[in-house]
């Protein structure tokens, strides 16, 4: 939870040839977009094939890697993204290299078909995994050893399994959420969530977390609401009572969609909207307290220290010297 003073966790990819590079982005994005929020190295990667040559992706476009998948006893987390025709690359050597290094590594994880090159090697042998949904059914009956749950993504214990692009973004904002906290994962989610204009009561595309993607248009409308009124936060009451439920029931709605209660999820939105405050102007902190919905700023302080480990005048000072 501490992302102002942890070292930064270094994560290896495995790619295969044919991987789709949206699946690339989907692993890679959240964690460079998390180090620009967070205004310093969180995540580093370092990108493999099997062979050291340049992975062409589905879209014609070329993905550099570091070299060929050579390991030795790193013990960072590996994961194996492959979209199309795994068994092209499922030679016993990869195998042997990959059973291997599952001895040192504190995390393996299968990024869509990566999860039958794990299944394959072993590797997922009495764990819970899933994969692409259609593949689902293929996958459980050719590794009955392997608990198939239909899930986004599952995380079981030193195995990671998820089922495709966007759930390995799920997956990407529910790791950043356990090691740095929702409000980091919130904001990394909001740079890859647009809202559309809502001309028929369209359900309201606010950002996931973890494997929470569909709202509860009440939900919805309360989000709505906590972004709409930063600067004089609602009570739960009121806020319970706008969108026509009670304070009690809006409470368990949000714990079952979001995972957090609502005044984690309003607290978080106005710290995000104070640290950027803080980042990228040079207003006062009173100020920027009273814009967030603060009561003054000592109270600003101490709410921002306890999620970022550091006072804004640090964030501002670190961040001068790094420039």
């Amino acid at each position: 939870m501490d992302s102002s003073i942890a070292q930064a966790q270094h994560i290896d990819l495995l790619i295969l040839p044919e991987t789709n590079l949206i699946l690339v982005a989907s692993v890679i994005e959240p964690l460079r977009a998390a180090n620009r929020i967070a205004g310093r190295t969180l995540y580093s990667w370092s990108l493999f094939s099997p062979d050291g040559s340049a992975i062409e992706t589905k879209s014609g476009i070329p993905v550099p890697v570091a070299g060929a998948f050579r390991p030795q006893r790193e013990t960072a987390p590996l994961f194996v993204l492959s979209s199309y025709h795994w068994q092209r690359s499922a030679t016993s050597q990869l195998k042997m290299l990959l059973s291997q290094t599952a001895r040192h590594r504190e995390m393996m994880a299968g990024i869509e078909s990566g999860s039958w090159l794990l299944a394959e090697t072993s590797l997922l042998d009495n764990f819970s995994a899933t994969t692409h949904w259609e593949d689902f059914e293929d996958f459980a009956a050719a590794y009955p050893q392997v608990t198939m749950v239909r899930e986004r993504f599952v995380i079981d214990r030193k195995r990671i399994t998820t089922g495709g692009s966007l759930p390995t973004l799920d997956l990407m904002l529910e790791l950043i959420r356990r090691a740095h906290g929702y409000s980091l994962a919130l904001e990394v989610s909001r740079l890859f969530i647009y809202e559309q204009e809502r001309t028929r009561g369209d359900l309201l595309q606010v950002p996931a977390i973890g494997n929470m993607r569909i709202l509860d248009t009440r939900v919805g409308a309360a989000v709505k609401l906590m972004e709409e009124t930063v600067e004089a936060p609602l009570t739960l009451a009121r806020l319970a009572r706008r969108v026509g439920v009670s304070a009690r029931h809006l409470q368990d709605l949000f714990k079952e969609t979001m995972g957090v209660a609502p005044h984690e999820h309003y607290l978080a939105l106005r710290l995000n909207a104070a640290r950027r405050k803080v980042i990228e102007t040079r207003m006062e902190f009173a100020d920027i307290a009273a814009i967030s919905g603060f009561n003054s700023s000592s109270s600003f302080s101490r709410s921002y220290r306890a999620h970022y480990r550091e006072s804004p005048s640090e964030t501002r000072r670190r961040l001068k010297l790094k420039n």
